[in-house]
């Protein structure tokens, strides 16, 4: 008498198997957005000894990765660029003493790159929006410094917009004030930047 055994994945095998899937990170549950840079904007405003004025970064990237899976979503990246030589004015010869400021001959990109999440909370309980708090890296004309920068996050499905604004003094990145007209007018060392930006 012969008996046939058939092979069949033993239980082990099996709980092993789904196990792998269950103790998947969730990273791999986290999204990928990328900055739109024909929408929002991000201003650059300050002061001089004859008027305010303002500066707007034409050219912007960037990535953001949210892991919404949590009751609060993590951010587990964060990184915006703005080419230095696509703030405009709209006067010539103020962006000409930006650009010699900022020496965008060596250094072609401003920088923020996140270290981490310092705080996040819901600004309502019925809403997608919420306050944080990301420390990181600011890189401008070559020097870097670690900074809190504070922004409002609302998500919208395949829609993400960070919006704020950081008060910066330009000689903490070695950067001395432009001067225009011999010297006769001077730019405050305290500037400001806006952003209002999409990511999707």
């Amino acid at each position: 008498m012969q008996y046939h055994i058939t092979h069949r994945p033993s239980l082990l095998k099996a709980v092993i198997f789904w196990l792998s899937f269950a103790l998947v990170p969730m990273a791999l549950f986290a999204q990928d957005f990328t900055l739109n840079n024909s929408e929002g904007e991000v201003l650059v405003t300050g002061t001089s000894t004859l008027h305010d004025w303002e500066e707007v970064a034409e050219q912007k990237s960037g990535s953001i990765n949210l892991d919404k899976t949590g009751e609060l979503p993590q951010i587990t990246s964060l990184k915006f660029v703005v080419e230095a030589e696509s703030l405009k004015s709209g006067k010539g010869a103020m962006d000409k003493n930006t650009y010699k400021a900022l020496d965008t001959k060596m250094h072609k990109q401003i920088v923020f790159e996140m270290k981490n999440v310092k705080s996040i909370s819901p600004i309502t309980a019925t809403s997608n929006k919420y306050k944080v708090v990301a420390t990181g890296n600011l890189t401008i004309s070559g020097s870097t410094k670690t900074i809190d920068l504070p922004f409002n996050l609302s998500i919208n499905g395949d829609k993400v917009v960070l919006e704020g604004k950081k008060a910066l003094k330009m000689t903490d990145y070695n950067i001395e004030p432009p001067k225009a007209l011999l010297g006769t007018i001077t730019t405050g060392d305290d500037i400001e930047v806006h952003f209002n930006t999409v990511w999707k």
